[in-house]
């Protein structure tokens, strides 16, 4: 017997969509919990194991950020094949020179590079080459690019972060830190293997290695003129003798952290140096009548805090700091004055920041990789009317872009201006 066609069959039951396996928690580092480099011998043993390992080096550094002044390391992982993994504490050695011969050779995997790197130079390390996890991640159109987010998504494993705003200049470091310092290193080389795929796979392989030279040879930021004009809260300061408070007090605040090696924000907190440029405390008296200045160790150096507002207090009217701050040498007004100030400018960032968005779309990828903000900024700014692909090109490479943002953006850019 057949099946009447004219007669309705029944549906075969739908089957509910397969859900992803949740991550595997990874907590304990395949060799285990290798020991803290930081003595001469110990340095000279992971120097010989490292050099006789093989591929690129997984890297990473724990900083102290929000409990000691600057951005030093306080501790190095690295991974290699046929190496396993070294914890270093960079703080003993005045040299690490015969590290640095070994490493700087190679290619590193690190995550969210640009970091890191800077207080890798700080004590004399710096690579040849590099790969950047996240920025890989952000070019193949992740929307999530932590580290934990990328390792489970593309190896299926789940990293704790339990510890990552921990303050690792104490010493000595607690086991459970270290488990993670070491887990940091221990997925990066797979990882890289599976994004380089992945990028070779959508074309953007190329792309990324212009992006990780990029980041790899950026020098560092020029210093702030104003730095103290930065400090959380300032908007609050009305008046040109507040902002000399603010002033002297963040300098007081910058030199004392600096003497004590300790983050300026627990030296003073920024609502304390506001709270007094608001108020103009005539006497210290009044200055530690302030709610803000009534922490055991403010008040035991009340007298030093006193003496930056009294200097602030005593200048004469010429040397008050001016409301608005200077422009950074080559800063371009804030975009909602382009309008008044140049409107054909603000017609074109418009047009720029839309061709920009819409190609970012076509391509996978976020926008501000595709063209930084400032960059685009810029172009729009100075830019004559209706450039050529090829002036529109040679433009951006005289920004900063890199080849592979100027193929994909000097065209469309052109003919988006040419409207105008």
């Amino acid at each position: 017997m057949t099946d009447d066609p004219q007669t309705p069959q029944p549906l075969a039951p739908e089957l509910p969509p397969t859900a992803p396996l949740p991550p595997v928690p990874l907590t304990e580092p395949a060799g285990g919990i290798p020991p803290v480099t930081d003595t001469a011998p110990g340095l000279a043993d992971a120097v010989a194991r490292l050099a006789a390992g093989s591929g690129p080096i997984a890297v990473d550094a724990e900083r102290a950020s929000g409990y000691r002044y600057g951005q030093r390391a306080y501790l190095v992982q690295l991974r290699r094949a046929g190496a396993g993994t070294v914890l270093l504490d960079p703080v003993p050695f005045a040299d690490l020179s015969a590290l640095a011969a070994v490493l700087a050779p190679e290619e590193w995997v690190l995550h969210a590079a640009d970091q890191d790197l800077p207080c890798l130079r700080e004590v004399g390390l710096t690579p040849a080459a590099l790969f950047d996890t996240e920025l890989a991640s952000r070019l193949l159109g992740r929307e999530r690019v932590g580290l934990a987010a990328v390792v489970a998504e593309n190896l299926g494993y789940e990293l704790a972060k339990e510890h990552s705003a921990a303050d690792w200049s104490t010493r000595p470091l607690p086991e459970s830190w270290l488990r993670y310092a070491a887990l940091d290193v221990e997925l990066l080389l797979p990882l890289r293997e599976v994004l380089t795929a992945q990028l070779a796979a959508a074309g953007k392989l190329e792309w990324a290695r212009q992006e990780f030279e990029h980041v790899r040879t950026a020098p560092p930021a020029p210093p702030r003129t104003d730095p103290w004009r930065r400090t959380s809260g300032l908007q609050a300061v009305k008046s040109a003798r507040g902002l000399a408070v603010a002033r002297e007090l963040w300098r007081a605040r910058e030199e004392l952290a600096q003497q004590l090696d300790r983050s300026p924000g627990r030296v003073l907190p920024a609502a304390a140096v506001v709270a007094a440029a608001v108020a103009l405390p005539r006497t210290e008296g009044q200055l530690v009548r302030l709610r803000e200045f009534s922490g055991k160790g403010t008040r035991k150096r009340s007298a030093y805090w006193w003496g930056a507002v009294a200097r602030a207090l005593r200048l004469p009217d010429g040397e008050l700091p001016p409301r608005r701050a200077a422009r950074e040498p080559g800063q371009l007004p804030a975009p909602r004055a382009w309008g008044e100030k140049n409107p054909d400018a603000a017609a074109r960032l418009e047009l720029v920041r839309q061709t920009v968005r819409e190609v970012a779309a076509e391509h996978a990828l976020p926008q501000e990789n595709l063209l930084a903000p400032a960059t685009q900024r810029r172009f729009a700014w100075e830019t004559g009317p209706r450039p050529t692909a090829a002036q529109a090109g040679d433009r951006l490479a005289a920004l900063g872009a890199r080849e592979w943002q100027v193929s994909l953006t000097a065209g469309p850019l052109a003919r988006a201006l040419a409207a105008l």
